[in-house]
This record gives structure tokens, C-alpha cells and sequence, in this order.
């Protein structure tokens, strides 16, 4: 798959808000902001598809997945936007932002790769350039580096992922955009972003930690920072409420930059 599906939801005000999918969860991920920002008559959009299950070609490029998300956005008419997007999308938004400034109006970037090393939840490469599961305990693992308490995942959504990634064409793509994140230069990328630019992130994030990332954004310009507390990985899942008070009047303060 080369293109991502969308659901997209008309709204009376600009600019519009897109939600781009994760690594290995698609765009349901997205549900408290994207119906909240909906009844309030923002324009939304939000990708289908996890990114592992896009053609390896480009999952394995940060530049190509943002410029399919583009294609997603010129389909559904949006001109204007504010990306959102979590973990390896968090690269994408801002590869994004510093590339085409003209459409890309604010972005809010949670768990992003890039500044350490890949944890160790259970993945191992194999010699075909993909990647496998291990041992028995590798869901407990996953959800553990995902969450900070419990699963915030529905069983059917568990199962989903699951299904997911025991498809070798999935792994194959997985390791492309793993392999994408570790030679992507996130401080040059930072440099070239001039909108607006919110990082919600978990304080017990174990995938990607927010150390790293609060220190080089201190003193940039235009780039706010929030901490989320008692949250992991996925601050629009686990701490949804916390998450969309924080993106609402950000989003806003992006309309007041266009008027």
C-alpha cells in the first residue's frame, strides 16, 4: 500500500487538523482529540493505516511518508494543517514542517524517536532485513514500554496489532522506518521548523524518554513543551483528557496566526 486511507470530517474554521497514524497502531489512537476537535467544528483528518503496514518503500522514508500524508490531505481539499503525530510520526511532522512551511501551519509531536537507542520490547532482526517477535513474554513487554500503568488497549485492538505484526510484509516494513529513525539528524531537522510547535510528552515515556528531547528543544523559539505526568508512550490514549486541553487552544493559537 502506497497511499493512505483517511476519515476526514468537515469543520468551519481553518486550519485543519491531521492526524497521522503510528508505527504499529492506525489512526484509532487519535479518538478523544479527533471527535473532540470535530464537535467543535474543526476540520480533522486522521490516517487509517499503521505505517508498518504501508509499502516497505515508504514506510522506510521519513520524507515519503510526509509526503503521503500530503497527498492524503490535497485529496480531502486541506490546504492549511496542523500535524499531530506520535512516535515515528513525531519525525515526520517535523521533517514536514521544516520542508513545506507553506502548508504546515503547527505541529504537536509526542514519543519521538531519534535521541536514544531502540528499547528492548521483544524485536529482533533477521538476516532478510525484517523484524520477528521473541520469547513468550514479548506482549507483556510491549504493553509495559507503551504504558505507564496497565494496557490502555482494547483487546480488539490488541489483537489487531498483534495480527499486524506476525505479517512478514509488515515486519519487512517496520525495520525500514526503524532504520529510517536512527540516520534521521533530529537537530538539524529542528532547526528548519518555524511554526508553532507543541511536544506533549509522557514523563515515564520508556520507548522514547523525554529527557533527551527537553534538552535539545530548551531555547528554541516557537517550540512549547508539556510533560505529561502518570503517562507513558501514548499521552492521547493513556492521558486523552490531559492531551486534547493542551492541543485545543494550541490549535487556536495557530488560527490566530493565519488571520
Amino acid at each position: 500500500m502506497r497511499e493512505f486511507t483517511t476519515e476526514h470530517r468537515p469543520g468551519d474554521r481553518a486550519p485543519a487538523v491531521v492526524f497521522m497514524s503510528a508505527l504499529f497502531a492506525g489512526g484509532w489512537i487519535w479518538d478523544h482529540p479527533y471527535e473532540s476537535l470535530a464537535r467543535a467544528g474543526r476540520t480533522v483528518l486522521r490516517t487509517n493505516e499503521a505505517i508498518c503496514a504501508m509499502d516497505r518503500q515508504v514506510a522506510g522514508s521519513i520524507e515519503r511518508l510526509g509526503d503521503t500524508l500530503l497527498d492524503a490531505c490535497d485529496a480531502a481539499g486541506l490546504d492549511d494543517i496542523v500535524v499531530c503525530a506520535n512516535s515515528l510520526g513525531g519525525l515526520v511532522a517535523i521533517d514536514l514542517a521544516g520542508r513545506r512551511p507553506d502548508r504546515v501551519r503547527g505541529i504537536v509531536v509526542s514519543g519521538a524517536p531519534g535521541l536514544t537507542a531502540d528499547p528492548d520490547v521483544g524485536l529482533s532482526f533477521d538476516r532478510r532485513g525484517s523484524i520477528r517477535p521473541t520469547g513468550e513474554d514479548f506482549g507483556r513487554r510491549m504493553v509495559a514500554a507503551l504504558f505507564h500503568r496497565g494496557c490502555h488497549f482494547s483487546p480488539e485492538r490488541m489483537a489487531e496489532a498483534g495480527e499486524l505484526i506476525n505479517r512478514p510484509d509488515s515486519m519487512v516494513s517496520m525495520a525500514r522506518s526503524l532504520k529510517a529513525t536512527r540516520a534521521y539528524r533530529v537537530g538539524p531537522a529542528l532547526d528548519k521548523v518555524t511554526c508553532p510547535a507543541l511536544y506533549v510528552w509522557g514523563r515515564h515515556d520508556r520507548m522514547t524518554p523525554v529527557d533527551p528531547w527537553l534538552e535539545i528543544l530548551a531555547g528554541r523559539e516557537g517550540h512549547e513543551t508539556l510533560v505529561v505526568e502518570e503517562s507513558g508512550h501514548i499521552p492521547m490514549v493513556e492521558r486523552a483528557e490531559e492531551y486534547t486541553a493542551a492541543l485545543t487552544p494550541f490549535v487556536t493559537r495557530c488560527a490566530g496566526a493565519l488571520a
